[in-house]
Order: structure tokens, then C-alpha cells, then sequence
């Protein structure tokens, strides 16, 4: 005779889907209030509110503010939960094998557009935050290596492909790069001066270009 499944082993993919749901919102609503009240305007209790859950459960179903802010932060990065590394997927993997150097240029600014559209003024909250808190700090520099790591993938990729000109080497076009691309400067264009994102990523992708690219 075969032994019928334990009514536990139905309920299982159901309570895990719970619990990620809950840990979604919770995630979600403490994104949306780090970026309307600031990281220490932002309370736990604030959070549990706009997440409709209990202070106990988002300290159970994720953990402290810094914790909520990491995993803000990376919700926003990737733009889902799901776990696959930002580098695994097809945008940056499709910008690796890229030959032609301004339309590498033009890719990865189209992707990090809507990246920013997500995260920069997270980020900006972020570094805000980082001096006066050193949990917090540590989500700021973990997420500073992403950064210039992206950044550095990208200056060696054009040089591998001859897309350097003379004399830049890739810590210089990574240094270039990097800033180009700062938060600062999706808020200020973006946010503040009413650029649309396509505007935004052309002016970074022509940025980059103009200072690196042969002539």
C-alpha cells in the first residue's frame, strides 16, 4: 500500500510561499520609507505598519533596519527577489560579449538607467546615513565594490575589445566610469531636472565615450 502524503508535505510550498510574500512586503515597505523619511527617520514600527504585519514579524521574517536596508538595496539592484547574481543575468552577460565599443557603451547605460530608476535614491539615503552608523556603513561599502566592480567589468571589457584609446588604462576608465554613473547624477538629471531615463542613459553612454573612446 502506498502511504498517502502528511498533510504537512501540502502545506509546505504554501507556507514558503507565505513567508516570501511577507518578506517581500516587509522589504518593499521599508524601501519605500527609507526613501520618503530617511534611514533614521524610519522606524521598525513604521515599517510593520506600511507592510501590515507585526514589529515581531518583520524582525523574524528579515531583521534590524540595517538588515532591511541591505536587502532594499538589493530587491532594487536586481529588480525582484529572485536569487540570481546581478552578473548572471542576460543584460550583463549579453554587454560581455559585445565587440563594438559605443554600442557596448550604449547598452550598459540603458541597463543601469533603469537600475538607477530603482536604487539611486536608496543609495543616496544610503551614504547619508553610512557616517553615523556603522552597520550601516558596512551595507555602504559592500555596496561601493559592487559598484566599482561593475564599473572596472566594464572598462576591461573595452579594452579587450580596443575600445581605449592610447594611454588610458582600465583602473583609469573604471575611475571615469565610475563616476559618470554616480547616483548623484541620476537625482540631479533625472529627479531634479526632469530628464527622461532614454535622455539620461544617452548622456552617460556619450559621457563615457567622449572621455575614453579613440578619436
Amino acid at each position: 500500500m502506498v502511504a498517502k502524503p502528511s498533510p504537512r508535505s501540502y502545506r509546505s510550498p504554501l507556507r514558503a510561499e507565505q513567508v516570501r510574500g511577507t518578506r517581500r512586503a516587509v522589504v518593499a515597505a521599508a524601501h519605500d520609507l527609507f526613501v520618503e523619511h530617511g534611514y533614521a527617520g524610519t522606524t521598525i514600527d513604521a515599517v510593520a505598519e506600511r507592510a501590515g504585519v507585526s514589529r515581531k514579524t518583520v524582525f523574524s521574517a528579515v531583521g534590524g533596519k540595517a538588515v532591511l536596508l541591505k536587502l532594499a538595496l538589493d530587491r532594487a539592484l536586481a529588480g525582484d527577489d529572485e536569487p540570481v547574481a546581478v552578473a548572471d543575468r542576460p543584460g550583463v552577460r549579453g554587454e560581455g560579449r559585445e565587440t563594438d565599443p559605443r554600442a557596448l557603451l550604449h547598452r550598459w547605460a540603458s541597463r543601469l538607467a533603469v537600475i538607477e530608476s530603482r536604487v539611486a535614491r536608496l543609495a543616496l539615503v544610503m551614504a547619508a546615513a553610512a557616517d553615523g552608523d556603522p552597520e550601516v556603513d558596512k551595507v555602504h561599502q559592500a555596496s561601493e565594490r559592487g559598484r566599482r566592480g561593475g564599473v572596472r567589468a566594464l572598462a576591461t571589457r573595452l579594452g579587450e575589445i580596443g575600445g581605449l584609446r592610447q594611454g588610458i588604462d582600465v583602473d583609469h576608465a573604471a575611475a571615469v566610469a565610475g563616476l559618470i554613473c554616480e547616483p548623484l547624477g541620476y537625482q540631479r538629471l533625472v529627479v531634479e531636472a526632469g530628464w527622461s531615463l532614454e535622455d539620461y542613459a544617452t548622456w552617460m553612454a556619450e559621457s563615457v565615450a567622449s572621455a575614453l573612446l579613440p578619436r
